[in-house]
């Protein structure tokens, strides 16, 4: 598993979303996920959308996925 094949998943599963995964090891990941779709949900809710994306991967080829979720809104006011 690399980092380029998981952020093509998530881009796939989240349309319009914008991903930024890293991992050097393949098994451990860390991705930022900045989505319309994530308005209104709480974490875990953002978090479970992201593994859906996924499938069976979580837990299988990907041992550990780091996630930070943000609205378009939230990320704007981090720069």
């Amino acid at each position: 598993m690399d980092a380029a094949r998981i952020q093509a998943l998530i881009e796939a599963g989240l349309p319009g979303a914008l991903v930024n995964v890293r991992g050097d090891d393949g098994v451990h990941f860390e991705a930022d996920v900045i989505s319309e779709q994530f308005a209104g949900k709480l974490p875990l809710a953002r978090h479970r959308l992201v593994y859906a994306t996924l499938g069976d991967l979580m837990g299988g080829a990907i041992h550990a996925l780091g996630l930070k979720t943000l609205t378009p809104e939230e990320a704007a006011g981090r720069r």
